[in-house]
């Protein structure tokens, strides 16, 4: 009798543990961006969450082994490691990242990594993404990613090269801006 006990609390505090997880962290949250990960990934510290992995929203950029990959990745860090920031979560993507808005000093990181050309607007069916405007001026200006032509969306990359290995150095920007 008592092990079945033991066993249905087991199991119960297993599948609220599992709800916690994949439930989306809807409440905004402030923190200090501690790491950056790839273009589109920070490590923010809170105080009372530790440290959270966090993915912009509505962005995509380079595989940090395809070009202009470590340019994308060094463009976030430049403008957001060390900083507070307030992350605005709409949910969670498929490893688990929190899946946001970032602000810092009221600028919204994820246009601004398009806006300096170091990632392109997700797309849609209709392939225009919430971020076209900004994806289109940066192309207009020749900025990043888009300054030497030929850029290739990641997941046009990916199908042609596969993901990136674990490991796998960082492609240098063939382009430069």
């Amino acid at each position: 009798m008592r092990t079945r006990f033991w066993m249905a609390l087991w199991v119960a505090a297993l599948a609220m543990a599992g709800a916690a997880y994949a439930a989306p962290a809807n409440t905004a949250f402030e923190g200090k961006v501690v790491r950056v990960l790839d273009g589109a990934t920070l490590a923010v510290r809170t105080a009372a969450k530790g440290e959270v992995l966090v993915r912009l929203r509505d962005i995509d950029p380079p595989e940090l082994c395809q070009p202009w990959g470590a340019e994308s990745m060094k463009g976030l860090i430049d403008l957001a490691l060390g900083h507070n920031v307030r992350v605005q979560p709409a949910g969670r993507d498929g490893e688990g990242r929190v899946v946001a808005r970032v602000l810092m000093d009221g600028v919204d990181l994820g246009p601004r990594q398009v806006e300096d050309g170091h990632a392109w607007s997700v797309r849609g069916r209709s392939d225009r993404g919430p971020l076209v405007k900004q994806e289109r001026m940066a192309k207009a200006l020749s900025r990043g990613l888009h300054a030497g032509g030929g850029a290739v969306l990641p997941k046009e990359f990916r199908s042609r090269h596969g993901p990136c290995a674990a490991g796998e150095a960082p492609a240098a920007g063939a382009q430069r801006g």
